[in-house]
């Protein structure tokens, strides 16, 4: 058991991926439009996709196909009128609605930290009020103007996350902070009191860089890529419904 584990006050969530499965229509339309000029969008893609804000990562996958003809703003264009389409076909993921009211009824801070702009989110949130709702609005979007464009794996999504809930967390990577100091060293264990939960390799970068315990719950074709790789996560679960909350200090369910 980590040293940590015992001091978990504040849960973090993602949500492509994690809370829903829309991960899937990602995959599906970033695959119709660049196959449609001749390319396969892979794993490895979707991979290094993962949990970027939308105009990172689309032109991330447009800089690796230079003879695609469309500008990012044609290719988020079509995108977005594809993904709205199919986006009321998302499902909860399993054990995630369960251990979200757990916490809400506990009484344990929760909050969303997505790479998705506020935009998308709404739209994905909107036909699951029972699981978001238990969130009160307290999210955190990959166009908040504090991002500055830039989100995961980047730790400031997390922070911004954590403030939400009160916590005094400060800025920048957990290593810069003092770890000597009495300012840093504050900072430091209140970071290490929030846990992450991801799916995604630029997501559990970003919790560890902002200082957080990370848990990850990655697509098994995900971690098939690279079977022995952790990326440094704390702990790995096939899904949701294997975490235990009394592991990390939290009330455990009513059996």
């Amino acid at each position: 058991m980590s040293e940590f584990r015992n001091k978990i006050e504040y849960v973090l969530f993602d949500m492509d991926g994690l809370m829903i499965d829309s991960e899937k229509i990602l995959t599906e339309v970033n695959g119709a439009i660049i196959g449609r000029y001749g390319h396969e969008y892979t794993w490895s893609m979707r991979s290094a996709m993962m949990g970027k804000p939308e105009r990172e990562g689309a032109e991330w996958l447009l800089n690796r196909f230079p003879d695609i003809p469309l500008s990012l703003d044609e290719y988020i264009t079509e995108r977005r009128a594809r993904q709205d389409a199919l986006w009321h076909t998302c499902q909860p993921l399993p054990g995630v609605r369960k251990l979200a009211e757990h916490l809400a009824k506990n009484k344990i801070p929760i909050a969303v930290a997505t790479g998705s702009i506020r935009r998308n989110y709404d739209v994905k949130a909107e036909h699951h009020p029972e699981l978001f709702d238990l969130f009160e609005n307290r999210i955190i979007y990959g166009d908040d103007p504090r991002l500055k464009g830039i989100g995961k794996p980047r730790p400031d999504v997390f922070l911004l996350a954590a403030e939400l809930l009160g916590r005094t967390v400060g800025r920048g990577d957990v290593s810069s902070l003092d770890a000597e100091g009495e300012e840093g060293k504050a900072l430091i264990e209140e970071r290490v009191r929030g846990l992450v939960l991801e799916d995604s390799p630029n997501g559990l970068e970003a919790g560890r860089r902002a200082g957080m315990k990370t848990i990850w719950v990655p697509d098994e074709k995900l971690r098939a890529l690279a079977p022995n790789e952790t990326y440094g996560a704390d702990c790995i679960l096939e899904s949701l419904e294997q975490f235990k909350p009394e592991e990390w200090g939290l009330p455990p369910y009513d059996s």
